[in-house]
């Protein structure tokens, strides 16, 4: 029953996006908490390395408490690997606002945030930091009057488009209006 006990919440742990209370662990596979609590003791140490009579090793993840709950964890030693492997071979998908943020900064980098944000005409603060926090796009330079951090694209961009240069873009001007539009003619 232990290892049943163990192998029940390995498997609740492995799906679990938020950290789990022992009751509610023990709700789910219908175990006392106390016995719950043991397995999970057990867990922890297995994946730690800590019972070298079995000849264990530490593993790449790990089981800790935070906040009060339990959850299976990158180990700290692999954050840059399993970021590495997640900026580049599964990345998610953008939003319509960070595609187009991304596209102004394409086609007009070096760019400012501000700039960024008077030609879409909302305010793009969380667009850029999501995009900077994906690899992007990148501070290049700061402005040396105003101040204002220049963001251009980088490599990772280029490879996820998968062209070699940002020459290889279509030109914008078939696709986009030039601005004009609206502004010739009579002016009341």
């Amino acid at each position: 029953m232990t290892g049943d006990v163990r192998r029940r919440l390995e498997a609740i742990l492995m799906i679990a996006d938020e950290p789990q209370s022992l009751v509610s662990l023990a709700t789910a596979i219908g175990a006392p908490v106390a016995a719950v609590r043991q397995a999970i003791e057990a867990l922890r140490a297995d994946y730690d390395g800590e019972d070298e009579s079995t000849g264990r090793v530490r593993r790449g993840f790990e089981l800790r408490e935070i906040g009060g709950g339990w959850r299976i964890y990158v180990r700290e030693d692999y954050d840059s690997v399993v970021t590495d492997f997640v900026v580049t071979q599964n990345p998610t998908k953008l939003s319509q606002a960070a595609l187009e943020t991304l596209a102004v900064i394409a086609y007009k980098q070096p760019i400012t945030r501000g700039q960024v944000a008077s030609i879409r005409a909302v305010n793009v603060d969380s667009v850029v930091r999501t995009l900077l926090s994906r690899g992007l796009i990148t501070e290049l330079f700061a402005d040396a009057e105003t101040g204002a951090i220049n963001y251009g694209t980088t490599d990772l961009l280029l490879t996820q488009l998968g062209i070699n240069s940002l020459d290889e873009l279509p030109p914008i001007s078939p696709l986009l209006a030039d601005g004009t539009e609206g502004f010739e003619g009579d002016v009341r």
